[in-house]
Order: structure tokens, then C-alpha cells, then sequence
């Protein structure tokens, strides 16, 4: 019997690319859909690669159609905040535009199962921490407004049309396959952790610490940093409650722990005996203080806790792709 398809639209990317291979290992075909312009084609390895854009709606229900689909997986986004109020156009025409390429597309080919990859960012400032489902989202940067767009978009949909949904709001991603076959790589990299171990190994300058006056117990933002293995097993845990029939969901995916940026280069230093240079900068505008989930939804409703996310795992499994050896003298 052939394997059931699922469409990963950034799939080449990082945590696209680990959903693929958790798909894979479960007896799925996962079907890469991916533009290239910021995923890698050597991460497609465990299904076909569909280069298109997702923009692109009719290429895209060709594809849905070729491969027999069951069910969408939508990771393909902008998702820089910075980069996101530098460029607000192209991130609503990216983000926003192609969710409506692809809602059209699964439309037109009867496909009624989605899996859409959301964020904290659509909560803006929460008023209290950690967040649960039912805070407020107000965004603020455009990237959050993007996702909370799209958010609305699956409801709306799923109200005329019947589409049947999980939407996953995960915090901050981070780690990589604790097998060695994928990674996190951004050109230019912009995340905390990759850039706190490129400084540590020399590759990159001292890390820039945005904000050392937040009302945080170190100055530092705060940020509940989940491993990307972990947020792939959540994927597959969601496409499953759906083809069982389950109920829209909306969850977030975190651990319940926040880290601030003075804990992860700790870390850094006790994984890896390096320590991080690091220089103070001003604050960023669209950074909240602090970002921590009230995971327990999730563990309710899909039975969902992450295994491998404390601080010190994700970053030993990061950091032999940044060229730095691990301390022998340590238990983590």
C-alpha cells in the first residue's frame, strides 16, 4: 500500500524540514512544497520536492492533485519580527498571500485537513505569563499580525467551507534533529541560540544583547525555548487528531519555562566550555519582555509534552553544527 501523502509547504526550512521527517518516520510521504528563497534543498530528504511558491495557486492544486494528497502541513512564512517592520508589504503579501493561495487550492481539490504553523508573536505584550489559548492577541509587529490574520482566514474557512484545523502557536523554536541529519540555518542568521553558539565558536561577532532594562529578574528578554523535535512530534500529533475526526484546535506549544538571553549563553558556556561574548544594545522595537505558554492545552487535548526542550539539550544538539565540541565533564 502506498504511503499517504501530506503537502509540507516549507518543508526545505527548519522546522518544516523536521516535520518531514517525523512524517516519514510514521509511514506518511511527505511532499516538500518550497520556493527555495530561504529553505535548502539538501533538507528534502525524505519525500519529493515540489519547487514552487505557494503564491502560485494553480501549481500549487496541480500538486495537491498529482499527489493525492490527504492533508496540508503550512509552514512557508516570512517569520523575522525585525524584518518584518523593515517590511511589512512583503511580508503580507508572502504570509498572508499565500495562505489565501493555499486555502483557494485546497478548496478546489477537496483536501480538508490543516495543520498551520502560528506563533506567540499573534499575543503582542500579554498582560500576565505564562499565556494561555484565550489571552488576548494583539500583535505587535507585522509578522504577528500575519499569523493572526491567518488564524481568522482557517476559522472563516472552516465555518463556509468545513475545513478542519489545528492551529499551532509555538513559541520560540530552537535546537536541531538529535540525529545530525538537519539544522537551523538563516542567512542572515537572526535567532538567539545559533547566534550565541556562532559567537562562542568565533564565526560571529559578540552577540548583541537587545535590552538589559526589561522587568525581567536578569534585565534580559525572556523566551520558552521548545526543540524543533519536539514541535514536529506536535505536528504529527495534530495531523492524527484531526484524520480521527477530532475538534479545531488552536494550542500552543511550548514548555511553561522561560530562559532569558543571560541563561541561554550560560548554557552555551556549559555545554560547550565556551563563553560567549556579548556586548548591550538597546532595546528592539516589537520585542516583548517575556513570552512563556501554558502548554498544558495541548497536553489535554493532543497529549503532547516536550521530551527533549531544556535549555541545556537543545543546545547540545545544536551546537556540533556550528563547529563546537561538547564538554566531556558534564552530565548534560
Amino acid at each position: 500500500m502506498a504511503a499517504t501523502a501530506v503537502i509540507v509547504t516549507g518543508g526545505a526550512g527548519f522546522v518544516g524540514s523536521h516535520a518531514c521527517k517525523a512524517l516519514a518516520a510514521s509511514g506518511y510521504l511527505p511532499i516538500t512544497v518550497d520556493n527555495l528563497s530561504t529553505g535548502h534543498a539538501d533538507a528534502v530528504k525524505w519525500g519529493p520536492l515540489e519547487q514552487i511558491d505557494v503564491r502560485d495557486r494553480s501549481a500549487l492544486a496541480d500538486v495537491l492533485r498529482r499527489h493525492k494528497a490527504t492533508a496540508v502541513m503550512h509552514f512557508a512564512a516570512f517569520a523575522v519580527v525585525a524584518d518584518s517592520i523593515a517590511r511589512p508589504d512583503q511580508y503580507y503579501d508572502n504570509n498572508v498571500g499565500g495562505l489565501i493561495s493555499l486555502l483557494a487550492a485546497m478548496k478546489t481539490t477537496g483536501i480538508d485537513r490543516l495543520v498551520f504553523s502560528s506563533s506567540c508573536a499573534t499575543y503582542g505584550i500579554p498582560p500576565s505569563v505564562p499565556i494561555r489559548e484565550d489571552a488576548p492577541q494583539v500583535p505587535i509587529n507585522p509578522y504577528g499580525w500575519t499569523k493572526l490574520m491567518g488564524e481568522q482566514m482557517i476559522r472563516d474557512q472552516a465555518q463556509a467551507f468545513g475545513l478542519r484545523y489545528a492551529i499551532l502557536r509555538y513559541f520560540n523554536a530552537a535546537g536541531a534533529d538529535p540525529e545530525g541529519e538537519l539544522s537551523e540555518r538563516h542567512d542572515p542568521e537572526t535567532r538567539l541560540i545559533p547566534l550565541a553558539l556562532m559567537a562562542a565558536a568565533g564565526t560571529h561577532p559578540g552577540l548583541k544583547v537587545y535590552g538589559t532594562d526589561y522587568d525581567t529578574p536578569d534585565g534580559t528578554c525572556i523566551r520558552d525555548y521548545i526543540h524543533v523535535s519536539d514541535l514536529a512530534a506536535a505536528h504529527l500529533k495534530a495531523l492524527r487528531h484531526l484524520e480521527l475526526g477530532g475538534e479545531p484546535l488552536a494550542l500552543n506549544l511550548g514548555t511553561g519555562r522561560g530562559q532569558s538571553i543571560r541563561e541561554v549563553c550560560a548554557a552555551v558556556a556549559r555545554v560547550t566550555g565556551r563563553t560567549v561574548p556579548s556586548v548591550d544594545a538597546p532595546r528592539r522595537p516589537g520585542d516583548p519582555p517575556a513570552l512563556v505558554a501554558d502548554p498544558s492545552s495541548a497536553h489535554r487535548k493532543l497529549d503532547f509534552r516536550a521530551t527533549r526542550s531544556d535549555l541545556d539539550t537543545i543546545v547540545r544538539d545544536a551546537a556540533p553544527h556550528f563547529g563546537l565540541a561538547l564538554r566531556h565533564d558534564t552530565n548534560v
